[in-house]
């Protein structure tokens, strides 16, 4: 009989239905990382959304033969020690395609119609002491002939893109394998940051993404240019992009993502109250159709490993 053990089960809310194998599963609510042996000990399957399990842990789970990740993204997991121990990681894979393209143009319908701005005036009462009918105090750009740039072309960036041409706009993406969708102009990065209008990144954290956005590359963006990331918050420096928005060298950014999750309080984001600038707590993800979606799929790579079909398997 297998053990299952689910690290961080309040990550995820949505109904977890019951592998068709004999099991036993125990939920936690959230872990530590210095609890993660103790309530791993004996589990052939550890689940885990952000909880880490580092090479130190591995070594000291001598039954585990699984990791089923409850997400996308594996940077919290040491592969490389998993393959060593032949333990298998799957991942959840396509299940956001509608939520995080949709948090994507909000962000971005919210900036370029200033929406953050015009709304502290009204709740300041600006409006009702207007001489006009309207104010026309923060200038409204139009999606409609302006250029997406999209670095990272996969699945998300695919929806992004078609979004995008909805609403009128030029696509351009940025990415190492060809891109073959008619229509999309493929750039090398440095030629999408300087002529795009926004940048939306969707691309997972690796050594070689890590900080992809610095200050070199947020000088070549246009002033009036709007960084978007629902993907990553590694992929950018945060320092660099603070000092950008405070001295209004890009238009605006907006961010569902930061390097630590939670983060800490002197993250140099945390401290801008900028009209120009949004960021959510990591929710681009989490529609109750997403999670269910990633829940259902979750069993299913636990149930294809069991029967000894492993699929979506990144170690």
């Amino acid at each position: 009989m297998h053990r299952i053990v689910f690290l961080d089960r309040d990550s995820l809310q949505a109904r977890v239905r019951a592998p068709a194998f004999d099991h036993a599963w125990q939920d936690h609510a959230a872990s530590s990382e210095d609890e993660v042996v103790a309530r791993l000990a004996g589990a052939s399957v550890a689940v885990t959304n952000k909880v880490p399990l580092r090479a130190a842990a591995i070594a000291r789970l001598p039954d585990l033969k699984m990791v089923a990740v409850a997400a996308t993204g594996t940077d919290n997991v040491d592969l490389a020690a998993c393959r060593a121990r032949g333990i298998v990681v799957s991942n959840i894979r396509d299940y956001s395609l509608v939520s995080v393209p949709e948090h994507c143009f909000a962000l971005l319908l919210a900036l370029r119609r200033q929406l953050r701005a015009y709304v502290a005036d009204v709740e300041a009462g600006r409006w009702e002491r207007s001489s006009r009918f309207c104010l026309l105090d923060h200038p409204i750009g139009d999606l409609a002939g302006s250029r997406l740039g999209i670095v990272g072309y996969g699945a998300l960036g695919r929806k992004v893109a078609q979004l995008g041409r909805a609403f009128g706009m030029e696509i351009a993406a940025s990415s190492r394998s060809p891109v073959d969708d008619p229509g999309v102009l493929q750039l090398p990065l440095d030629e999408l940051l300087a002529s795009a209008d926004v940048v939306s990144l969707h691309l997972p954290l690796t050594e070689a993404t890590r900080h992809l956005i610095g200050a070199r590359e947020l000088g070549l963006m246009k002033p009036t240019a709007l960084l978007i990331n629902t993907a990553r918050g590694g992929l950018v420096d945060e320092a660099a992009l603070a000092a950008a928005l405070l001295s209004n060298r890009i238009g605006g950014a907006g961010f569902d993502v930061l390097s630590k999750e939670p983060p800490l309080p002197d993250n140099p984001l945390l401290q801008l109250r900028l009209p120009n600038f949004i960021l959510t707590p990591h929710v681009a993800w989490a529609s109750g159709g997403a999670m269910q979606t990633l829940a259902d799929m979750l069993v299913d790579n636990i149930e294809a490993w069991a029967a000894g079909r492993p699929q979506n398997v990144v170690a």
